[in-house]
């Protein structure tokens, strides 16, 4: 008797242990037969057009104004699809004595996963390795385990294990409209905000950046007579020599890589409306001036400097107004090309992006009260815009009958988007590939309450290894 009521004891807890594996309830409620019945139906046939998602996280924190976290798939209006979490109750809270009792057991379950005897016998050549695949926060954190994987960022293995890593989502170096000597920058794979400090830049000067290549970024400061380089995250910082004759008028910026990677060096071009332009080399580290624009290029140029230039094979690509189109300078050849392309009607607030060599046009498109922010593809056999994405009309319907503002970052596939007017602040991020729209949260400085919108900015790719 007793044999078989220990059987019985095992069996029900080996069942329990089956139930929380799967995360069920013993008890089947009509609502968990409802979900098989409709398993077992044909699905519906498919849509013509891409069905647009809508996550909300009720639980993200860094939701704003009554706002949660909403990503958004593209498609057609009025075919969007709304998923909300499954309404189940929290889970319990438990005692400090039990979460200190659950740490203790995993640090003995750590400790017996590291075991000394196993890892004592890992090659020391693939720890670089290893190491250059990690997620950038998590490598400034675990430079402070040893002094050798602190001196990880001056060793020339560690940067070809870098070069070889494919590049990940790029990243944005902010200026908030209130704050501009004190940058931002935000990662959109963990969705979180940086706030670091670059010291070797001038206090006293307001200091903008204006264009990135190979995880640097460019900054002039506001009179566009000095320009620095600088690697954010490792603050490799430089200040570029002197220009050979001074412009005291506005001037557009561009910046590309000599290679692959910063370590061949880099060029930056600076153009004025008159037409006047110089190219700065690294590797020589002084300005020149190639040649004067050719005659078929209208001047005076109207640039567009809210407009910042796109980087596509070598060639840096510049709006223009009057008339509207692009002028596109090689940095390898050194020749000057001009497009005119006609605008959309009703367009505002306007820059160029780019993703995979193709040339995109982001804007806001105003037409009565209703206002919503619109992507084009420049067709290259045509010279025309294509509209090829735009909105969610959900979240256009805020700017309805107000008076809106946008700021547009990022040329690698990814943008970010500052919309505001005064009633309203939103971020927002758009990937030309996937095609989502997702919110951001906004950017609070440290001690402080107030979000930010953004003044100015630039994305550029990180990189642990690129040197000023």
């Amino acid at each position: 008797m007793e044999g078989d009521l220990a059987m019985l004891r095992q069996l029900i807890g080996e069942f329990e242990e089956l139930l929380e594996l799967y995360n069920r309830s013993p008890h089947y409620s009509y609502r968990h037969l409802q979900s098989h019945s409709q398993l077992l139906q044909p699905p519906p046939p498919p849509s013509r057009y891409p069905p647009r998602l809508c996550l909300i996280s009720l639980d993200d924190k860094s939701a704003e104004d009554g706002y949660f976290n909403i990503r958004m798939r593209a498609g057609k209006p009025g075919n969007s699809k709304m998923v909300e979490p499954s309404k189940e109750p929290p889970p319990a809270k438990k005692s400090r004595k039990e979460n200190n009792r659950g740490r203790l057991l995993d640090a003995d379950c750590l400790t017996e996963t590291m075991d000394n005897r196993i890892w004592k016998e890992f090659p020391e050549d693939l720890f670089e390795a290893v190491i250059a695949r990690l997620p950038i926060a998590t490598f400034f954190r675990f430079r402070s385990v040893c002094s050798t994987w602190n001196s990880l960022l001056t060793s020339h293995s560690f940067s070809q294990q870098c070069a070889q890593r494919p590049q990940t989502q790029p990243w944005f170096y902010t200026i908030a409209h209130d704050n501009v000597n004190t940058g931002a920058i935000y990662d959109p794979t963990l969705r979180k905000w940086h706030h670091p400090t670059i010291p070797s830049l001038p206090a006293k000067l307001i200091v903008l950046p204006v264009a990135s290549a190979g995880g640097l970024v460019c900054f002039l400061d506001i009179g566009h007579r000095s320009f620095y380089v600088c690697n954010p995250l490792t603050r490799s910082f430089k200040e570029l020599p002197s220009r050979s004759f001074k412009v005291w008028s506005r001037v557009a910026v561009g910046m590309t890589l000599n290679g692959e990677s910063s370590s061949g060096g880099y060029k930056i071009l600076w153009v004025s409306c008159d037409g006047e332009y110089e190219v700065y080399d690294s590797i020589n580290n002084y300005w020149t001036r190639p040649g004067i624009m050719p005659p078929s290029i209208t001047v005076p140029l109207f640039l567009s400097f809210r407009s910042q230039a796109v980087s596509i094979d070598g060639s840096l690509y510049f709006m223009r107004y009057d008339p509207d189109g692009i002028i596109c300078y090689n940095m390898v050849s050194g020749v000057w090309k001009q497009f005119i392309i006609p605008a959309p009607l009703d367009l505002s607030d306007h820059t160029l992006a780019e993703c995979g060599g193709r040339v995109l046009l982001v804007g806001l498109l105003t037409k009565n009260a209703a206002t919503c922010v619109c992507i084009w593809e420049l067709q290259k056999m045509t010279l025309l815009w294509t509209e090829v994405d735009r909105m969610p009309n959900v979240w256009c319907l805020e700017f309805y009958g107000k008076h809106v503002r946008m700021t547009c970052l990022g040329n690698k596939g990814l943008l970010l988007l500052s919309v505001r007017s005064r009633q309203m602040n939103r971020l927002v991020t758009y990937d030309v590939v996937s095609r989502e729209w997702l919110k951001v949260p906004g950017s609070v400085l440290p001690r402080g309450r107030k979000r930010q919108w953004i003044a100015s900015g630039t994305a550029f790719h990180p990189c642990l290894t690129a040197s000023a």
